[in-house]
């Protein structure tokens, strides 16, 4: 059996991990056969914030603990991760991604990344092993491995997308809500997911599954 690490940002579009594309994440992976395991950094979420007035909440969070909601507890902290032992490293999206993985929601392109997320993502690839990203995770892909020249898509083309090709040195290609883009190159399948801010979850459901079969494709 096929084995993938997922790395979870927390539990809530807007200061975690994307609900519908961590779940149809788990749910594409299981469904091609792999066998789970899930990871999130064991440190406090940037802000917490009401997902219904969309205003920040005077609370303190553990990014772990909250992605244990998604994982129905069965996570393990980011630092256990040991790139090793998996075929495949998965990282869905969210706002909240932006925040606790990587630092794009506050220091716009100039981000840094989290440098436990970022250790993961150069191992996994420089093992040849597969990467997927979802939503706005694939903009962190780019920064980490636009020196490579990596294709990954951040959905429709906006200003974004110019200025990591500019900043990066990144491709970066249009591709619709339910669907991949694979770079058989550097090994890297992203989908845009609620880049298109109408995505339906049946659509973040199907660019969860192309992209699991990209990444499937990809180890063979």
């Amino acid at each position: 059996m096929k084995t993938a690490a997922v790395i979870l940002a927390g539990c809530g579009a807007k200061d975690g991990s994307e609900i519908h594309e961590a779940t149809m994440a788990l749910y594409a992976l299981a469904k091609e056969g792999f066998e789970v395991s899930i990871f999130a950094p064991d440190t406090d979420s940037r802000d917490v914030i009401d997902h219904i007035t969309d205003r920040p909440v005077n609370e303190r969070r553990n990014v772990m603990t909250e992605a244990a909601r998604i994982a129905r507890g069965a996570i393990a902290p980011l630092s256990s991760l040991d790139p090793s032992g998996y075929d495949a490293l998965v990282l869905p999206g969210g706002f909240g991604a932006a925040k606790n993985l990587f630092t794009l929601a506050v220091d716009g392109l100039d981000f840094s990344v989290l440098p436990q997320v970022r250790d993961a993502v150069l191992a996994f690839h420089k093992a040849g092993k597969p990467i997927g990203a979802m939503c706005i995770s694939p903009v962190m892909i780019a920064a980490l491995l636009g020196d490579k020249g990596v294709e990954v898509t951040f959905g429709p083309e906006s200003d974004m997308c110019a200025a990591a090709r500019e900043k990066f040195g990144a491709g970066v290609t249009v591709c619709d809500r339910d669907g991949a883009i694979t770079d058989r190159t550097n090994r890297v399948v992203t989908t845009p997911c609620y880049m298109y801010g109408d995505s339906s979850i049946a659509q973040i459901g199907d660019g969860a599954i192309a992209m699991v079969k990209g990444i499937k494709s990809l180890i063979g």
